[in-house]
C-alpha cells in the first residue's frame, strides 16, 4: 500500500476538521480541498527550434515528477508566426500523492528560496482556484542552474473544490502558502 505524503496526512488528521470549525461548515465533506495542481511553460522559442521545446520537457519533468504533455496553437497568428497546430509549450497536471509532494515542494523550498520574496499575491478566479507566476524556474532543487540555455517561467494553477475565493484562501494558507499582507498589498 502506497504511503500518502506528509501535506496530505497533515490535511486529513489536522487541517481539515480545524477547516470546519473556522469556515462554519456542517459536514466534513463541505471542506475545501486541493483536487489538482497545473504547471504550464509556454515556449516562443520552439516556433523556430523544436528541440528547445524538448529541453523544457525535460526540466518539467524533473519538476513535477511526470511526464509532461505538449501544448498546441488553437489559432493562427500571422504576426507572432505560429500556424494552427504549432506546439509551443508543456504543461503537467498533478493529482493524489504528485499533488502533495509538489505543494509541499513549492511552499517549503521552492518559494522561500525566491530573492526579495515579500509573499505571493492572492490571484484566485472567483471559483475558488488559485494562479501563480513564477519568473524563474530554477528556484525548484531539481533544475541546475548552468543545465538549461535559457531561464523559464511557469505558471502554477491550484484547482480546489472551495466554492468561495474566500474559503480557498483559508485553504492555501492553512497549508503554509505565505500570502502577501493584504494591508500591504
Amino acid at each position: 500500500m502506497e504511503q500518502g505524503s506528509r501535506l496530505e496526512k497533515n490535511y486529513k488528521e489536522t487541517l481539515r476538521p480545524a477547516l470546519k470549525t473556522q469556515l462554519g461548515l456542517k459536514n466534513i465533506m463541505q471542506v475545501p480541498k486541493v483536487s489538482k495542481i497545473v504547471l504550464n511553460i509556454g515556449v516562443k522559442e520552439a516556433v523556430a527550434d523544436s528541440k528547445v521545446l524538448q529541453s523544457v520537457a525535460d526540466g518539467l519533468g524533473k519538476i513535477a515528477g511526470q511526464r509532461p504533455v505538449r501544448t498546441v496553437a488553437k489559432k493562427s497568428i500571422a504576426s507572432f508566426k505560429i500556424r494552427e497546430g504549432m506546439p509551443i509549450g508543456v504543461k503537467v497536471t498533478l493529482r493524489r500523492k504528485q499533488m502533495y509532494d509538489f505543494l509541499d515542494k513549492l511552499i517549503n523550498i521552492a518559494l522561500p528560496t525566491v530573492r526579495d520574496f515579500q509573499g505571493v499575491t492572492t490571484n484566485f478566479d472567483r471559483q475558488g482556484n488559485y494562479n501563480l507566476g513564477i519568473k524563474e524556474w530554477i528556484i525548484f532543487p531539481e533544475i541546475e542552474f548552468g543545465a538549461f540555455e535559457k531561464i523559464y517561467g511557469m505558471n502554477i494553477t491550484i484547482h480546489t473544490t472551495a466554492q468561495t475565493d474566500a474559503h480557498a484562501y483559508e485553504l492555501l494558507k492553512s497549508f503554509g502558502m505565505p500570502f502577501r499582507d493584504k494591508s500591504k498589498k
